[in-house]
């Protein structure tokens, strides 16, 4: 069964992603933020809408919901948690739930922190992880609704996957992300590769996401919290790697 991707912009900086499957001719969108600029992307593919997937409540996210399920009357599954928009879901999903997508294996993997009802859909048979606003490339969320013991369990979480996992998130915020490692790890060969890399993406036009687990692994700073040498550049040797994500997330939000 062929399984086929289109990312699409959106807004300022968000990506929306379609998957489809070629043979039941299934449709999802990860996230309704835009019900526009959806509907011109299934213009551009082809493909009939069939499922919405939603991360987390923010706008960016579910603005153009209500408008997709109703065109389309789509199956929405998302968070478990209460918001705004929760009254659009048809199937609510928690941390650890599974379902079936186009004859595929969908889990649910929750990520609290950026908000509380964050989820991120994780399909093993594609190597892929659909993380919303929770892991950027060389980046992670802003944490609104939770805090930053919370947050780095989430990330916790996602380091688990295995390493080939492709890694879509929803914002393009990689060129600023990339900055502020430098600044964190000012000696990472592989992060100064990625960041020229990164920029001539950019400069082309082209987009930075989807990312890979191992590649966030040797370059992203809230994946590398056990690292000799941000811990060294941090003063933070003998602290967790809680507090140590704990203060490179400050460090972030300042700048």
């Amino acid at each position: 069964m062929a399984f086929q991707t289109h990312q699409f912009p959106y807004g300022d900086d968000n990506y929306g992603l379609l998957l489809h499957c070629t043979d039941s001719n299934l449709t999802a969108c990860i996230d309704a933020g835009d019900a526009d600029a959806t509907e011109a992307a299934l213009a551009e593919t082809g493909w009939q809408l069939s499922h919405i997937f939603i991360t987390h409540h923010h706008g960016d996210h579910t603005a153009g919901l209500a408008d997709l399920k109703q065109r389309h009357n789509a199956a929405v599954m998302g968070p478990i948690i209460d918001s705004p928009a929760s009254a659009l879901y048809d199937i609510r999903l928690g941390d650890g739930d599974h379902f079936d997508f186009a004859g595929r294996r969908v889990d649910v993997i929750a990520t609290p922190g950026h908000t509380l009802d964050m989820l991120n859909f994780y399909i093993a048979a594609e190597d892929m992880v659909c993380t919303g606003d929770t892991l950027f490339v060389m980046g992670c969320g802003r944490i609104f609704e939770g805090d930053a013991d919370m947050m780095w369990a989430s990330l916790e979480k996602l380091l688990a996957l295995p390493d080939q996992t492709i890694i879509y998130c929803s914002h393009e915020y990689t060129i600023a992300n990339a900055a502020f490692a430098r600044a964190v790890d000012p000696n990472n060969a592989a992060l100064a590769a990625r960041q020229e890399a990164i920029t001539e993406l950019r400069n082309s036009g082209l987009p930075t996401v989807p990312t890979r687990l191992d590649l966030e692994k040797a370059t992203n700073p809230f994946l590398r919290v056990d690292n000799a040498a941000i811990r060294a550049h941090l003063g933070m040797e003998q602290a967790s790697n809680a507090a140590v994500f704990a203060e490179i997330r400050k460090r972030k939000d300042n700048f």
